[in-house]
């Protein structure tokens, strides 16, 4: 009887190393876990920093700086302004002469609707 209550302690106690092994196992595979998703992620912002910087140095070398870009679109909007101002000038005269034209020329006649009474 002896040596079934020694079987069954040392059945126990292997049993609670197990147990504990088990656990320490689950709680270094959870480390593992986290910090392969932490390396991810550094890698992650790693390459996402390197296009970045790609995307800008590929912009400023094709359409130049955001100034450039606000400078050259100043530059048009002065110009057109400009030519839209001569315009105006060239045609202002010509465009009141036929205005008072139609004005001036005023032809007198019944409306259609009108019904002479008898």
């Amino acid at each position: 009887m002896a040596s079934q209550t020694q079987g069954i302690q040392q059945l126990l106690a292997a049993e609670k190393r197990a147990a504990e092994k088990v656990a320490e196992a689950r709680k270094r595979k959870a480390r593992r876990l986290k910090q392969a998703k932490e390396e991810a992620q550094d890698e992650i912002e790693k390459y996402r920093q390197e296009r970045e910087s790609q995307f800008k140095e590929f912009e400023a070398k094709h359409m130049g700086s955001r100034e450039d870009v606000a400078a050259r679109i100043e530059a048009d909007t002065k110009l057109k302004i400009e030519q839209m101002n001569q315009a105006v000038a060239i045609n202002k005269q010509q465009v009141i002469q036929k205005i008072l034209e139609l004005v001036y020329d005023i032809k007198p006649e019944l409306h259609q609707n009108f019904r002479a009474e008898k």
